[in-house]
């Protein structure tokens, strides 16, 4: 039972089926394909390109050296280490001038040993000198605990006064100010990853407040980094205060890390205004990369597609082989791919045309005599038309049998694997049994002198299908054999010329039609001898030789042999192959 099937142009499929016919789908309207259309376009487009793969490749590493520059915990510790050194180098210094400030009470009493002290007036008279140019605090604390002097405490007439240093006057610039943030925010990494004890300052102090003291109280000196909140780092050093080798007290020294801070800051500012530069060199630079990467690559794609859909042929395919790179190696393939296709296209809209032509002939004359039988009574007359039709059915058969081998060869051959053949042996071993089973009344087949002797093992190597060879040779024997007259001889031989290897296959027929060398190539070209039966040869052995020869990077070539161009003395088929590489 026939069913109409509707397809669609972009997915094949039965539509309407109805109790197991396929019933008529309506065709498409225009809008609904342009719909499709405009839908696989918008399938096709890239959701990530290509340039903005290259700035996320070409600025990641950038951001994480930016993070790395400003977090600097390496480099803060290096400059924390060179105040922690400085302050101690300044405390012992401190600490020198006021072992001279201790007093001895008791020298009267010889029975006892002296009792030695601090002088608090002259020790607090030293610190308000000292912490004048070093601006430092310094607190002394007796042996015995008590704090002595505090550089921040001052006293006057009015008693107690507490001193704290303010910021330089004017206002931070906005710059300035995104520094301190950033300060901020790499203070507060360090000290997750580097907790700190929180500094806090009773209202009496007291030597026990602070650890180190301890330590520099036994002699040692002592330091400590303490948390103080939004004022920062809070870095305290111990220096013990000596009197002929005896501890008499101890000077903590105590200073914030805003020096610190600021040589970190003025390493940023530079290091950051070489990393926008570096921004918008890299920036720039990936936009060009992108430039000659994305898109040729997105106008090579936009071509394809245009080819594709039947708009565009290989001269609208852009030409970037001039680049030397792998864009015009991809440039140089489509536009050869290109190339392919339309020659390909070419030639079996050709082909097409050639075979509706060649089988027209016969089926026209198959007609004429069925439409003649019918009105001729005469058994004779229609006994010859009988066989006239039966003639043309055996070459309309042998037409769709030859075509069929044609049209099968291309593909078949694309999918052949080239192997190493002995042309040499293989043509021995041809000559022997075509010669054998050619007719004793016909010509003869005779091998050339490069085909004589014993040893043709290895003299005459090819990479090529070997089965295809051999149909090569045999159509040309056989048209030579067609040709030749019955007392002549066909011979064949093989010869080595540089990187090929050439075979010959010469006949004594009538020769070759003066400029047709070509043509004889041609599909369903066909120029018979004499006297031949019209329809035994179908003109495509010739054409599917040269095509077979081709595949195997070889060329095939005709010529006529003798010197008089009128009268040749028959027909030489050369075959050029090209030899095969050592191994």
């Amino acid at each position: 039972m026939a069913s109409d099937i509707a397809i669609r142009r972009r997915e094949p499929r039965l539509v309407g089926l109805d109790g197991g016919q396929a019933t008529a789908a309506p065709a498409p309207a225009a809008d609904a394909r342009e719909d499709d259309r405009d839908t696989e376009e918008l399938d096709r487009r890239p959701t990530t390109t290509l340039t903005r793969r290259l700035l996320a490749i070409n600025l990641v590493p950038l951001a994480l050296f930016l993070l790395g520059v400003l977090y600097l915990d390496n480099y803060r510790e290096g400059l924390v280490d060179q105040k922690i050194d400085s302050l101690i180098e300044h405390g012992e210094v401190i600490a020198g001038a006021l072992g001279e400030t201790v007093v001895a009470v008791g020298l009267e009493d010889t029975t006892q040993p002296p009792i030695t002290h601090i002088m608090a007036s002259q020790a607090r008279s030293l610190v308000r000198r000292l912490v004048t140019t070093s601006g430092t605090r310094l607190r002394l604390f007796q042996v015995s605990g008590e704090l002595i002097a505090d550089s921040r405490q001052l006293i006057g007439a009015g008693g107690l006064v507490q001193r704290e240093a303010l910021p330089p006057p004017g206002e931070e610039g906005s710059f300035e100010r995104w520094l301190r943030r950033i300060d901020r925010v790499a203070l507060g990494v360090t000290s997750l990853m580097h907790p700190y004890e929180a500094y806090r300052e009773n209202p009496e102090q007291l030597a026990g407040d602070y650890p180190e003291i301890a330590h520099a109280m036994i002699g040692e000196t002592g330091h400590a980094l303490r948390d103080a909140g939004r004022d920062g780092l809070i870095l305290t050093v111990a220096v013990p205060i000596r009197h002929y080798k005896q501890v008499q007290g101890a000077l903590l020294l105590s200073s914030t890390l805003e020096d610190v801070e600021a040589e970190l800051r003025g390493l940023r500012s530079d290091v950051l205004g070489l990393a926008l530069m570096a921004f918008a060199l890299t920036v720039l630079l990936s936009l060009y990369l992108a430039g000659t990467i994305a898109r040729p690559v997105r106008n090579l794609a936009r071509a394809a597609d245009a080819v594709r859909h039947g708009h565009g042929r290989a001269g609208t395919i852009p030409d970037y082989r001039r680049r030397g790179d792998e864009i015009g190696e991809l440039s140089r393939a489509l536009i050869d791919m290109t190339h392919t296709l339309e020659q390909r296209m070419v030639a079996i809209e050709q082909f097409a045309a050639d075979v509706a032509h060649e089988i027209k002939n016969p089926l026209s004359s198959l007609k004429s005599a069925i439409e003649t039988i019918q009105r001729i009574e005469d058994p004779a007359r229609r006994a010859q038309l009988f066989g006239i039709a039966g003639e043309d059915l055996r070459r309309i058969d042998r037409l769709i049998t030859d075509i069929s081998d044609a049209s099968r060869l291309d593909a078949e051959l694309s999918r052949t694997t080239a192997e190493r053949v002995d042309i040499g042996l293989l043509l021995e071993a041809l000559t022997k049994v075509i010669g054998a089973t050619w007719d004793e009344d016909g010509p003869t087949l005779e091998i050339g002198p490069g085909l004589r002797g014993e040893n043709l093992t290895g003299r005459f190597v090819i990479d090529g299908v070997e089965d295809r060879l051999v149909q090569v040779i045999c159509n040309l024997l056989a048209n030579a054999r067609s040709f030749s007259p019955p007392d002549g001889v066909v011979t064949i031989d093989c010869r080595r010329e540089g990187r090929w290897i050439e075979i010959t296959i010469a006949d004594q027929g009538p020769g070759i039609p003066a400029g047709k060398e070509e043509a004889i190539f041609d599909r369903f070209y066909s120029d018979r001898p004499a006297g031949e039966k019209f329809g035994t040869h179908s003109g495509l052995g010739l054409s599917i030789s040269k095509q077979i020869v081709s595949s195997t990077g070889g060329s095939i070539r005709a010529h006529n042999l003798g010197d008089d161009p009128e009268h040749p003395a028959g027909a030489c088929f050369t075959v050029r192959l090209p030899a095969a590489r050592e191994p």
